[in-house]
């Protein structure tokens, strides 16, 4: 019988709750540690997720022996510095997406990864989405053809939220495209690869943060159009076109436990509802690589953060976006 992988959370926010509340569903997966620099909230979170032990300090964590596994959900801006004190302790590591603010940052955090021979990846949760596999699968069948177009968007709003938030707030990393811009971008490589020609568009708010951006991604015979905001709702319906039909993953497209195909005349629905809050599979996926002692996802890759980071970058260099802590 295999040992439990035993998990640490850092920082327990509110997507940690539901990646903990789904870490809690999945076998053979323990959750031993929870770190805040908060120590009341975190021996909270430890209490309201069965984790044995709660640390007012990320530090402490990495340094007790207690965890093989890290699972970080702070804000974007502390992402590198946290991966590489967990993995200079020897310790694996799943962090939120962004991996890092920018393609330096995600450079730095795969050498250390590398340095130390532990497992790093990004967790873009939706890579591992049923419905999202199964598009992906059909789609590389070539189920609807020759694929000719994507659009994909995700907003919401955000202008409500004070400036300090992690929403609006500059010194977080805050605005639409590194947070919720992410998933978008990453359909559009997931299907298309990597485009010849980005063009994007991006509004601001009075200080300075991003807070909408339209972007086109153009291919040798295909062409994505994507968009992120926090000014307004929008559908969140994913449409996926080729030469012989539609592919349609349902809102929110990014957690769907459903999609449409349509085809000369005809839709079908194919439901694949959620375990849990949908980090179930990411996590399975995560424990399976550490069972069979990876060090990177045969799923997303480390080079696929790469990819994924340069778009992002380029897009800022195109619209100005920039954070002040950056050099």
């Amino acid at each position: 019988m295999k040992p439990n992988i035993r998990w640490g959370i850092i920082g327990p926010g509110n997507i940690a709750g539901k990646f903990s509340a789904d870490l809690n569903l999945v076998a053979g997966a323990e959750i031993m540690a929870v770190a805040s620099r908060n120590l009341e909230k975190a021996r909270q979170f430890a209490k309201t997720f069965g984790a044995t032990t709660a640390f007012g300090s990320y530090e402490e964590l990495f340094a007790s022996g207690t965890v093989d596994i890290v699972y970080i959900a702070t804000p974007h801006n502390f992402h590198k510095d946290l991966c590489v004190a967990a993995m200079n302790h020897g310790l694996h590591v799943l962090c939120e997406k962004p991996a890092g603010i920018n393609k330096r940052e995600v450079e730095e955090i795969l050498a250390v990864a590398s340095k130390n021979q532990v497992f790093f990846m990004e967790g873009l949760w939706s890579r591992f989405n049923p419905t999202i596999k199964e598009v992906k699968k059909m789609v590389n069948e070539g189920a609807i053809g020759e694929l000719s177009y994507v659009h994909a968007d995700f907003a919401f709003y955000g202008l409500d939220r004070e400036e300090s938030s992690r929403v609006l707030n500059l010194d977080l990393a805050a605005g639409s495209l590194l947070d919720i811009g992410i998933y978008p971008i990453f359909l559009a490589y997931l299907l298309l690869g990597m485009p010849n020609d980005i063009e994007a568009f991006s509004n601001f708010h009075s200080n300075g943060t991003e807070i909408q951006t339209s972007m086109m991604f153009q291919y040798a015979n295909a062409q994505a159009v994507l968009y992120s905001g926090i000014t307004s709702n929008s559908k969140m319906e994913a449409e996926i076109t080729g030469s012989k039909g539609a592919l349609f993953i349902h809102p929110r497209w990014h957690e769907a436990s459903a999609f449409s195909i349509e085809k000369e005349g005809n839709t079908d629905m194919v439901k694949l509802p959620l375990r849990g809050n949908g980090f179930v599979y990411e996590i399975e996926h995560v424990q399976q690589c550490l069972q069979e002692q990876r060090l990177e996802s045969p799923l997303w890759s480390h080079q696929n953060s790469l990819d994924l980071v340069t778009l992002m970058d380029t897009i800022r260099q195109k619209t100005g976006i920039r954070f002040p802590f950056e050099d």
